[in-house]
């Protein structure tokens, strides 16, 4: 049995929505603990999923639509999937990718099999617009990637496997003394599927270049030299701010900056002392804040204080940052390397006293 352990992430924003660009998306992203995913697998005959008490029927559901097309992609007859615990779907902290691509590793895995994660996400409808979800299941970490040229990867998304999921432009180990709050309002999920994709080729269409040319800025000369240097606050404030520019490409899609009522937990998450910068995770309802080992306490107190503010019920958590991939254990391919090594090794011990 192989077993995947990994957490979800949480997304900044894009680099650039302008179709005025050479190069389109480019995000900007960190990998977490927690919330995680835990999916067990083994090599069957046939396709069976089964789900913990605590996990969703909806995610059995997903679960078995990837197990079917990952056995079709490594050409194997099934595999047994359990699944004992799930991010929570559609609330901006990439449960779908992670999902997807633990199925694939654990599939693959018990298979002895590579599961080339990034050469195969796309077949499974995944890493398209953003490689954050993929570099975080790779290697976790704070994760800034390339994009696509424009030309390529335009307003209507291609059909899965039609892409490559975008390099990594810069990845950087997220200080160990970092933390992040988790604010999960109690409101609907955010978007995904057709809803999505219909919302991201509008915001497109109608994105201004001058966005994306603050975001460089911000990037280049407040960004990356804060994760660099590991300068919390600073860090903090420069993704709220792309998080506040992409907010302007989507206002006529989520009915402002950020989606009510998440505008209003923001703020106030911003009047703390002990957060460094707040955001909006993706299309929400999930918003993030930025604080230290030091500031736990405080930060809680901020997120409910947030909630209380904005009217409505949630739940707050404070998390590590993630500097690892995926966990696999188990291994098919780690148990044929280690009956190999012994193999040799007493190869070795019966022919040495011949050779004296």
């Amino acid at each position: 049995m192989v077993r995947v352990k990994t957490g979800g992430r949480i997304h900044f924003g894009f680099a650039n929505l302008s179709l005025s660009h050479e190069r389109l998306y480019g995000a900007l992203g960190v990998a977490i603990e927690r919330p995680r995913t835990v999916i067990e697998a083994t090599a069957t005959e046939v396709i069976r999923v089964d789900t913990g008490s605590d996990v969703p029927d909806r995610i059995e559901q997903d679960t078995r639509q990837y197990v079917r097309q990952v056995c079709d992609l490594l050409g194997v007859p099934g595999a047994t999937i359990r699944v004992t615990e799930s991010l929570p779907r559609h609330t901006g902290l990439g449960s779908g990718t992670v999902l997807g691509l633990s199925t694939l590793a654990a599939v693959a895995e018990a298979y002895g099999l590579d599961p080339s994660i990034r050469d195969r996400a796309p077949v499974i409808g995944r890493g398209g617009r953003s490689g954050v979800g993929v570099g975080a299941f790779e290697r976790g970490g704070f994760i800034l990637d390339a994009g696509h040229p424009t030309a390529r990867f335009t307003i209507d998304r291609p059909r899965d496997g039609d892409w490559t999921v975008p390099a990594v432009a810069a990845r950087h180990p997220i200080p160990e003394d970092w933390r992040f709050l988790l604010v999960f309002p109690a409101v609907d999920s955010g978007r995904s599927g057709d809803e999505e994709e219909r919302s991201m080729r509008t915001a497109v269409e109608d994105a201004e270049p001058g966005p994306a040319d603050r975001i460089a800025g911000l990037i280049t000369r407040r960004l990356l030299p804060a994760a660099v240097e590991g300068r919390v606050s600073d860090f903090g404030s420069a993704v709220a701010e792309i998080g506040r520019l992409n907010g302007s490409w989507y206002a006529d899609e989520q009915g402002g900056v950020y989606r009510p009522p998440m505008g209003e937990i923001i703020t106030s998450l911003n009047e703390s002392a002990a957060v460094h910068g707040a955001g909006q995770s993706s299309w929400g309802p999930t918003v993030y804040g930025i604080t230290s080992v030091e500031q736990t306490t405080a930060a809680e107190r901020a997120g409910h204080a947030a909630l209380e503010s904005a009217g409505v019920d949630g739940s707050v958590e404070i998390v590590a940052g993630r500097n690892r991939g995926a966990h696999i254990t188990g291994r098919s391919r780690d148990w044929l390397a280690t009956s190999f090594t012994r193999y040799q090794q007493l190869l070795a011990t019966l022919i040495q006293p011949h050779l004296a």
